[in-house]
Order: C-alpha cells, then structure tokens, then sequence
C-alpha cells in the first residue's frame, strides 16, 4: 500500500491562513471606513442642527419686529426682506452644536439672509487599523437661510397726507403667507401670525 500524502494538507495550511488573516483585514478596514462614516455623519449633524438654530433665532427677532410694527404696513416689507438690525444669532449655533457633541469652528452671516456654521467633532474617529485615526476629528459645514414666506398689497386709500387731519392711518392690508390669508388685527393676537407663518427657515441646498 501506498502511503497517504500530507504534501498537499500542508500546503493547504498557508494558504488558508493567508486567506484568513485577508478577511480580517479586510473587516477591520471596513470597520474604520463605517467609523470614519458615522464620525462625519455626526459632524454634518452638528453643523445642520447649529446653522438652523441660529437661523431660527433671527427669524423669531424677525416676528418680534413685524409685531412691533404690525399697525404700520409701510414697515412690513423692510422686516419680510430682513432689512433691520438682527442681533447675532450665532449664539445659539453654539448651544446646538454643544448638545450634539461638536465645537463650531466659525459662524457667520450667510448672504442674503442667513447663517453659515462650520463644526468640528469633540471625538476622533477613534483606533484602527488606519494610521492616524486614534486622533482625527471630523469637520462639517451647513448654511441654513431665511426667506418670507408672506406677500401683501398696500391699500390705495387713505395715506399720510402731512396735513394731520385725524385720517392718515392707513388700514391694515390682508397678509397672504403660503396658503392662508390673515386679517391683522393688533388687538387680537389671534389674528396675527407666528414666526414660522412669516418666515420659513431651510438648509440651502
């Protein structure tokens, strides 16, 4: 009888560990790419969240001025456009980026009327087999944007004659915002529109 060869088992052995220590590789490169991946996707959290609460404090600053002036509709369109003068709403870019674990890097005013926030991750991405992970922090960057959402006709009636007669008040026109109709009424808070019915807030595209 012959004798049974090993040769080839062997031979096998290398082989398969070769392929084995190759998938391991290959599932820890794919694990440092899915950690890479959730870092950044945590940075763009953080700078959409942040750009879009400063946004949304300008946009209530907004409201509160076409509150102050909502008796005077030749003073609504200046506040719509934004034309006025906004406290920085940066500040809450920082408290939003805060709770979502990120530092803003900067934050700035975003033209025509918005806010420009750039973040950075509190965490690296963390060891890998990727040399340099343990210490590399994500940076994202968001810009959300302010924009009216109400159009109005002035009435042709009554105006400021400069003569003081008693009837220079103008009547206060209807407000078209999207799809609803309002009819101000300063002495009915009902009849007056919130922040989010004047204006919309969105992150530019």
């Amino acid at each position: 009888m012959r004798p049974p060869k090993y040769g080839d088992a062997g031979q096998a052995f290398p082989t398969y560990i070769t392929v084995v220590a190759g998938l391991l590789f290959l599932a820890f490169a794919y694990l440092a790419v899915g950690q890479a991946a959730a870092n950044r996707n945590g940075a763009q959290t953080a700078a959409d969240a942040a750009a879009l609460a400063a946004a949304q404090e300008s946009r209530d600053q907004l409201a509160g001025d076409w509150l102050a002036v909502v008796g005077d509709p030749t003073k609504w369109q200046d506040i719509l456009d934004g034309d006025t003068e906004l406290v920085d709403g940066c500040w809450r870019a920082y408290e939003l980026a805060a709770q979502n674990d990120a530092d803003v890097q900067g934050c700035g005013r975003a033209e025509p009327l918005g806010y420009t926030v750039d973040v950075e991750t509190n965490k690296s991405v963390g060891d890998s087999i990727v040399p340099g992970t343990e210490d590399k922090k994500s940076t994202a960057s968001a810009t959300a944007v302010i924009e009216p959402r109400c159009t109005f006709d002035l009435p042709g009636g009554d105006s400021d004659d400069g003569e003081g007669d008693g009837n220079d008040t103008l009547p206060l026109p209807q407000l078209t915002c999207g799809d609803t109709d309002w009819e101000p009424d300063p002495d009915d808070p009902i009849t007056l529109p919130d922040p989010e019915d004047l204006f919309d807030v969105h992150l530019a595209a």
